[in-house]
């Protein structure tokens, strides 16, 4: 084994030692430029789309496509710079990768699910489907968005069971709280009431909520009644809708449910209950007879 001089190291270092530092240096530059420029041009790209969306929205989506462009990003820098330092050093590169190559052809076919969740994941972000912070449905799991690779979501939900579903399995994502959320209420009342009175109250109360001051920044529109809905088994089921800020409708329709009971019980209004009632044998009074019994 040839013995090592100083001499020898030294003029080692002077050649491969000093392009080691130079792939080094250039790689740490590149990481620094990628967090320090990517982030406002990402957000100046995604801020002339085409699409209205809020401030908060245009945030959600410039911190997902964030994510997923900074990893993809620093891997590709990590790869780069491993690969052309064990050039320096006099590691063969071209069994290696000629290795890789026939590897990766054996592996290709156990990993068609991989590059199926990386093309689905690559349309979900590009097209804009969700981002992070959102509130969505992926099947049959809803929940928060807590991250998004190209290769899986991570949602959480009501629970706080996180749940990682790979993007190949989302056949349909619904999106909870994209540009604007909806109230969407039914309000039974019992069949005796006076329908008429029932949707005045319920659309004074929809408007005094959304001029409420701790309210009216999340309410786009009042809640109010649409239509008188359904014939249900104890009631009259009402319909009310109304559009409020993204992620704030599960908190103004539980105001409102609030509201709602506190005004049916002062103007007297009976809010559907089950009930049955039994007849012993006795036919049904007509209405004439009903009638004469008043």
């Amino acid at each position: 084994m040839p013995k090592l001089s100083w001499d020898a190291v030294h003029i080692w270092m002077m050649g491969h030692g000093i392009h080691i530092l130079i792939i080094v240096a250039v790689g740490a530059v590149l990481w620094l430029i990628l967090d320090k420029l990517l982030p406002p041009i990402v957000r100046r790209s995604v801020a002339r789309t085409e699409y209205k969306e809020s401030k908060e929205e245009i945030e959600k989506r410039a911190n997902t496509l964030l994510t997923v462009f900074k990893g993809t990003g620093r891997v590709f820098i990590a790869i780069v710079a491993v690969v052309m330092i064990l050039s320096e050093v006099g590691v063969p590169i071209a069994p290696i990768l000629g290795g890789l190559g026939i590897a990766g052809v054996a592996i290709g076919f156990g990993a068609q699910y991989l590059i199926r969740d990386l093309i689905a994941g690559t349309f979900i972000i590009l097209e804009n489907q969700y981002r992070v912070g959102d509130v969505v449905r992926v099947g049959d799991i809803s929940g928060l968005v807590e991250e998004i690779t190209l290769r899986k979501t991570v949602l959480r939900d009501l629970d706080g069971i996180v749940h990682h579903v790979p993007n190949g399995e989302v056949r349909v994502a619904s999106n909870l709280t994209r540009s604007f959320a909806r109230v969407n209420l039914n309000i039974s009342v019992a069949y005796e009431t006076d329908l008429d009175h029932a949707i005045s109250v319920i659309n004074r109360v929809g408007k005094e909520l959304a001029e409420d001051e701790n309210w009216r920044s999340v309410i786009k529109s009042p809640p109010q009644v649409l239509r008188v809905n359904n014939f249900g088994d104890s009631g009259m089921d009402i319909k009310i809708l109304g559009d409020v800020e993204p992620m704030q409708q599960w908190a103004v329709m539980g105001e409102l449910r609030l509201r709602l009971k506190k005004a049916f019980d002062a103007e007297g209004i009976e809010i559907a209950w089950s009930r049955t009632k039994i007849y012993f044998g006795n036919p049904l009074p007509s209405s004439r007879e009903k009638e004469r019994q008043h």
